[in-house]
């Protein structure tokens, strides 16, 4: 331990740098560009998972939706073509049907199936918005924020056929003046007067969401347009430790059986599954993890390998010196001790720079990004604990590639070191 506090010892190590300085800075610059990619990719990769989960807070992670299409099979004496219509009734059927179903909700829309957009108007303003039949529970599938003030759709709402709304941003944005309270307001759905409960943040974390949603209850949907008991489609979440892609084709196929369309029809019936696209967007982003550890443990290896040869190349250089010191009564030990030394110096101050490089260029991705909400990516840093694992490969394996040298160093002679011009 002396040996390594010892003066003499770091000016033998410094000026034995200075010697080989161009092609010492070149191998360091190796090593450094390793750890440097390790960081900035294992970041970066931590950055769009922490991004996809912030985009996903508000949807249950095993969901998925459903909705009926025109059949493609003849069956049961029905032509091909037919249109479906899914029904209320069909979520029971469903929940009863497949376990694994935790949440149904159905959902009614206009606007977004190619029908008509509703006129939506207030004063001498006016748009057209899509408007929702909502059920409360379809908040356990994917939450709405509101802002500070107001409520979303309730139970009572539901029961009571209540004429209450929920607008999006862009809704109060074109149909109101700015800074003025729109909650307890009313505006027009399609020549009916809607009283303003609450207004939405866009969060677009389903395909159908849009940033000028109007929300009113199903039961009030149902008697606006005259629906009945038809739905455009089914909110569904599974349990959180079952498959959500069997889930899904077992909802296709208890649909297919109850509106009697050909078990093969996979037309018949549209669905976006949200838990396995999270899956796989989970599954890019460990991918992108494991690249980045490849290709910086791969880099740092053959920076240090760098290392290893600079020092042999420096320990022929220095075989007179060394003989010089081995005469004066340096031991092998200490002679062997100081390349080590030298390699783990020289590996360690490059891993460290390449850290706060690679922290540098992460800091600056998470200004340029930190604001962007249509972007998933959040909070791109690494842990500690895997910072200091790399540091602790990095001495390992400047210690591994310094016994190479050392042993060079150890086993010249120094009558033949001494002899040598």
């Amino acid at each position: 331990m002396k040996f390594i506090f010892d003066r003499n010892t770091w000016q033998e190590i410094f000026g034995s740098i200075r010697k080989n300085k161009t092609r010492t800075i070149i191998t360091v610059i190796g090593v450094l560009w390793g750890i440097f990619i390790y960081i900035a990719l294992s970041g970066a990769a931590k950055g769009m998972d922490n991004g996809f989960e912030k985009a996903f807070e508000t949807v249950a992670k095993n969901s998925m939706f459903a909705w009926a299409q025109r059949t493609s099979i003849p069956h049961e004496g029905f032509k091909t073509g037919r249109q479906l219509q899914l029904k209320v009734a069909d979520a029971s059927v469903i929940k009863n049907r497949i376990p694994e179903v935790q949440n149904i909700a159905p959902l009614n829309v206009r606007g977004v199936f190619g029908d008509t957009p509703a006129t939506t108007g207030r004063g001498l303003k006016s748009g057209t918005y899509t408007v929702w039949g909502y059920y409360p529970v379809y908040s356990k599938i994917t939450a709405k924020k509101i802002f500070d003030k107001g409520r979303f759709i309730n139970e009572d709402d539901i029961k009571q056929a209540r004429k209450v709304c929920v607008i999006g941003e862009r809704t109060l944005q074109e149909l109101y003046d700015k800074d003025e309270e729109a909650v307890g307001t009313f505006i027009k759905v399609d020549n009916v007067y809607f009283q303003v409960v609450g207004v939405h943040k866009f969060t677009p974390t389903t395909p159908f969401d849009a940033d000028g949603d109007i929300w009113i209850p199903f039961t009030t949907y149902k008697k606006l347009y005259n629906t009945g008991e038809n739905v455009s489609f089914f909110a569904i979440a599974a349990y959180d430790d079952v498959d959500v892609i069997e889930v899904e084709e077992n909802v296709l196929k208890v649909l297919r059986s109850t509106h009697r369309v050909h078990p093969e029809d996979e037309r018949a019936f549209g669905s976006v599954n949200l838990g396995e696209i999270f899956g796989r967007v989970m599954g890019f982003a460990n991918g992108i993890t494991f690249l980045s550890l490849v290709v910086g443990l791969a880099t740092i290896l053959a920076g240090v390998i760098g290392i290893g040869n600079i020092l042999l190349i420096s320990v022929k250089e220095r075989t007179k010196e060394l003989g010089v010191r081995r005469a004066l009564g340096a031991t092998p030990r200490e002679v062997r001790s100081q390349i080590i030394l030298e390699s783990v110096f020289l590996t360690m101050i490059a891993g460290i720079v390449g850290i706060i490089l690679g922290a540098g260029v992460l800091s600056i991705i998470n200004t340029l990004t930190k604001d962007n909400d249509n972007f998933p990516f959040t909070n791109p840093t690494l842990p500690i604990p895997y910072v200091i694992g790399a540091l602790l490969i990095m001495v390992i394996l400047g210690t591994l590639i310094g016994l190479i040298p050392a042993q060079r160093a150890v086993s010249i002679k120094p009558i033949d070191a001494l002899r040598e011009e």
